[in-house]
This record gives C-alpha cells, sequence and structure tokens, in this order.
C-alpha cells in the first residue's frame, strides 16, 4: 500500500474530529496533517493496546528510533514516510515527535496525578506539542516563530485533552487509569472508588462541572491569543475547537454521563460543524 494511501486510511477509520476539521484543505497540506495524524495514532495505539509493558517500552524505543530515521531522512514507517514526503512534514523539529513519544510512554508509568500540575506536563506532550506541529503544518510560513501562535496552538491542545479527559472518565476509570487529579477529587469529595465503580453522585456531579470550566477557560484563552491575521491559516484548528467544545456542552447538558456511557457527535454533525467554521473564518 502507499504510504499515503495508508495514512488516509488510518485517518479515516478513526472517525476522529480531527479527520473532519482537515477535509478542506489544499491538497499538499492535507497530505501532511494526515500524515502527522496518522504517526500520532500509531503512537498513541502503542499504549492503548500493549497489554504489558515490556512491549509497549520496546515499541515506543523503536518508534524513538524510527524518529531519528526520520530526521536523518530515512524512515521506515508508512507515516514517516508519508510526512517526510511532504515538504510541510519533512521540517518538523524531531524534538516534537520525541516529546509527544515522551508523553505516550507516561501512561506507562502514571496511572494517577496528583494534581493539575502534573497533568498539565502529560497534556502539554500529548496535546500541546501535537497542537504546535499541527499549527506549523497549517502555516509553516509564519506559525514556527510565531509565540502568539504557539501560545495558541498549546492552549487549544490542551482543551481538546481535557475535553478528551472529561469524555472518557468511565472507560479510563475501567482501564485503571483515572487523570482527573487526585487533590481535586478529595476537595470535591469524590472517592476513587466511586469512578471505578460507576458511582454518579452529586459530588461527582460537582467536580465535572469544575473541569468543564477549567477546559471552557483554556479554549476561551487560545481563541483571544490568536492573531487576527493567522486565524484563515489555521482554520483547520478552529474547525476542531468548534466541533470539540460542542461535545463538551453536550456532555455538560446531559449532565455528564461519562461513567456509564461515550457521548460522541455523529459524523454528519461533525462535518458540518467544521465546514461551517471554514466558510465563516
Amino acid at each position: 500500500m502507499d504510504a499515503h494511501q495508508y495514512c488516509q486510511e488510518r485517518a479515516a477509520a478513526s472517525g476522529s474530529s480531527f479527520y473532519y476539521s482537515f477535509v478542506f484543505l489544499p491538497a499538499d497540506t492535507r497530505r501532511a496533517i494526515t500524515a502527522f495524524y496518522a504517526l500520532c495514532r500509531e503512537l498513541d495505539d502503542v499504549v492503548d493496546e500493549c497489554h504489558e509493558r515490556a512491549i509497549a517500552e520496546t515499541k515506543l524505543n523503536w518508534w524513538r528510533e524510527e524518529i531519528g530515521r526520520f530526521a536523518a531522512g530515512v524512515p521506515e514507517h508508512p507515516a514517516t514516510r508519508a510526512l517526510f514526503d511532504t515538504p510541510q512534514g519533512r521540517t518538523i523539529p524531531a524534538a516534537l515527535l520525541l516529546e509527544i513519544v515522551d508523553g505516550m510512554a507516561m501512561d506507562l508509568d502514571n496511572q494517577r496525578y496528583p494534581d493539575f500540575k502534573s497533568l498539565n506536563l502529560y497534556c502539554y506532550r500529548v496535546a500541546g506539542v501535537v497542537g504546535e506541529v499541527a499549527a506549523s503544518l497549517f502555516d509553516g510560513e509564519r506559525s514556527a516563530d510565531d509565540r502568539a501562535i504557539r501560545r495558541y496552538a498549546h492552549e487549544l491542545g490542551l482543551a481538546f485533552q481535557l475535553t478528551n479527559i472529561i469524555r472518557d472518565v468511565g472507560e479510563d476509570a475501567r482501564r485503571g487509569r483515572i487523570y482527573l487529579p487526585q487533590d481535586e477529587l478529595v476537595r470535591f469529595g469524590v472517592a476513587e472508588a466511586d469512578l471505578l465503580n460507576g458511582r454518579d453522585t452529586p459530588e461527582f456531579q460537582t467536580l465535572m462541572q469544575f473541569q468543564y470550566a477549567r477546559a471552557i477557560a483554556c479554549y476561551d484563552r487560545a481563541l483571544a491569543v490568536l492573531p487576527a491575521g493567522a486565524r484563515r491559516a489555521q482554520r483547520p484548528g478552529l474547525a476542531m475547537a468548534a466541533i470539540y467544545r460542542t461535545l463538551l456542552e453536550e456532555i455538560r447538558h446531559d449532565h455528564f454521563p461519562v461513567l456509564r456511557a461515550r457521548v460522541s457527535l455523529t459524523p454528519l454533525r461533525k462535518l458540518w460543524l467544521a465546514s461551517k467554521t471554514w466558510l465563516l473564518t
């Protein structure tokens, strides 16, 4: 299979909001971001699908070596080969890709986070850095050196990751992972057993309202710092924000049913939100 075809099928099969946000991009940029997204999916799946720590560590170490090969111009995996095949993709600093791998590796050692500061490092690596790379692919001429756009990308990446954490509370708990900070569980009177056993309590609802407010603040800060002149180039990120923020509002409207169900938007609604944002920006 052609490397770009592999990445396209990998992205389309995921059904992710990210896929719907870049379908309107010019072909060359779409190929680059699709390859980068496929690479992120490959890294994410290492931890999610490997139940033996030694195997996951071996695979992540292989990816560290593969990023070295990418930097040297001789990648082997279809995702990295497709990424290197694009002018935008081959300029991505290897250090940023290694940060993402390090973020995935944190899931091997950390199934609990004592406070938001420690969680924030995880979010930075698995989402903030992803946002920075994506922003540079959308507008490579200015994003790499524009501090305001980098801040926007990191804030938006954090908002996306916090939305994912809220959406996946129940699913993550069933895997033995709790991303909600431990000190906040104590503060709001929520026991780990409530999450692990799917007990929806008034205290849990208050805790989730607090998490919702934090995520919304991240969306607001991201949009506030994005320069007006960069909005058109960053339309894919803004489309993602429209989709993810709508999902977050749906979860809140449904009173955070995340312990027992996974809330999602239909593909048609995602496409409508993406196209509306694209046309109005």
